[in-house]
């Protein structure tokens, strides 16, 4: 069985850094968790770990030289944390040209998150860049966001590519100058905000600056109808993305109710105000290109569409809006998407 997580000590890596040498065997087999948190080179191979908890607060930058694969056992019992969590730890890297293999078919169907509210709160992060990094899982593979943020600050995602069967990016409660550009999305659910109003006492949510090229997913707000906390989600500017035949390009929905895991009350605690979304073009899979559902007791407020130009796909003259109960201003808008 593959161990369980193993704890880095809060010092200045010594000694030779390739976990070949320390005795870990590339074979995709024989355990390497504790070679891979002893050193930080690891070499061409296939090293199969449990839970890596890299845990600070370090002396000196930690740089790790990924040339091999890690892969993620399909033991759950070696997933006390995260299957990779990085804690108190500044000027933190990771290059090379190996892959990070979480082998997710092999426990898929332990997923329970799309039926359940019991789902693990993620740790928080500051001034993170994450650039040039290939991602991709099976369309679909349930609930395999891309990246996932939360409770984070000053985050960059740029010139990176994702494949998924949920979110390429998921934004979450807590976050604030979320930064995306030159992302490429499909297949995926493209770049969501939220859900949001899940837990009590989520945070706040800003996202400063969203321009997508080729993704092939749309963009997404997305608040519980029965929500626990009282939150804002609010001046976020989607600029600059292309759709190429998306079901639904352009989504608010304050009614999100997946499942039916929560109550349709409709009196919702999270409010969405102040949203851009401008040079946004393609084509929609569906007629309805966007859809603007907003909560009867909490309207949303400044929404603005600026230079939207999405064409239904399919045969007709059936591009459409909805919208309800927001309120807002367009230009530069076909008339059967001006409904604000």
């Amino acid at each position: 069985m593959v161990g369980s997580a193993v704890e880095t000590s809060p010092s200045t890596p010594q000694g030779p850094l390739d976990i070949a040498q320390l005795g870990a065997r590339g074979d995709g087999k024989s355990d390497s968790t504790k070679f891979v948190m002893q050193k930080i080179v690891i070499p061409p191979g296939n090293y199969l770990t449990g839970a890596l908890l890299l845990a600070g607060p370090y002396t000196s930058d930690i740089i790790i030289r990924l040339d091999g694969n890690l892969l993620g056992t399909g033991d759950l019992n070696a997933y006390k944390t995260n299957w990779i969590e990085v804690m108190h730890v500044n000027n933190f890297a990771i290059n090379g040209h190996g892959t990070i293999d979480g082998q997710g078919p092999l426990v898929w169907m332990n997923n329970q998150c799309h039926k359940s509210y019991n789902c693990k709160i993620l740790p928080n992060s500051k001034n993170v860049l994450v650039e040039k990094v290939t991602i991709t899982a099976p369309g679909n593979s349930p609930n395999t966001e891309g990246i996932h943020i939360g409770d984070s600050t000053n985050v960059t995602i740029t010139d990176t590519t994702i494949a998924t069967g949920d979110d390429c990016i998921s934004i979450g409660p807590g976050s604030n100058k979320i930064r995306v550009h030159a992302v490429r999305c499909g297949p995926g659910h493209g770049i969501s905000v939220g859900s949001l109003g899940r837990y009590k006492d989520e945070k706040d949510v800003s996202v400063t600056n969203c321009s997508l090229r080729g993704t092939t997913n749309g963009l997404r707000i997305k608040s519980y109808e029965d929500s626990k906390s009282q939150l804002k989600a609010t001046k976020f500017v989607y600029d600059g993305v292309t759709m190429d035949n998306v079901s639904y390009p352009i989504i608010i929905d304050q009614k999100y109710c997946p499942n039916n895991i929560c109550s349709k009350s409709g009196n919702s605690k999270v409010s969405v105000t102040d949203i851009v979304f401008k040079n946004i073009v393609g084509t929609s899979a569906t007629p309805e290109a966007v859809t603007l559902t907003c909560a009867n007791n909490l309207p949303c407020q400044g929404i603005q569409m600026h230079n939207v130009k999405i064409k239904y796909a399919g045969a007709g003259n059936t591009t459409m809006a909805v919208c309800r109960n927001v309120h807002g201003k367009t230009s530069g808008v076909a008339k059967e998407l001006a409904c604000l």
